[in-house]
């Protein structure tokens, strides 16, 4: 099965990982973390680091030629899982179909402080 690199323009050089790896019809998404875009810093708020972690899987999934509703499989690692509401508000917002399987998991401490970070798994519709 051919394998395809996937990596945003906007990325910082020199990252152990790939943004994504297309494997036929199946992608899977790195860990990502909602940085302000175009920088590598947090928003104060909680909310709005959801929102631009959302907006990163977005674009990723986009260089697949995907969208959010492609999604079909989720793990959210975050350390205060009193953000939970929270972040379920933001992430209802990128979905219009049915939504995929999710795990939300209280975590250690994310790097860069980060409030989330997410990773997944699309398939091709």
């Amino acid at each position: 099965m051919a394998r395809q690199y996937l990596n945003l323009p906007t990325r910082p050089a020199g990252l152990p990982f790939s943004d994504a790896v297309l494997a036929g019809d199946t992608l899977y998404i790195s860990g990502r973390i909602g940085f302000v875009p175009g920088t590598m810093q947090l928003p104060k708020d909680a909310a709005q680091e959801a929102g631009y972690l959302l907006d990163g899987f977005a674009a990723v999934l986009a260089l697949a030629k995907m969208q959010m509703d492609d999604l079909v499989y989720l793990q959210v690692f975050c350390p205060d899982v009193s953000l939970f509401d929270c972040f379920n508000r933001e992430y209802l917002r990128h979905f219009h179909r049915e939504l995929p399987a999710r795990a939300f998991l209280g975590s250690g401490p994310l790097l860069f402080g980060a409030r989330f970070e997410m990773t997944g798994i699309a398939t091709r519709r």
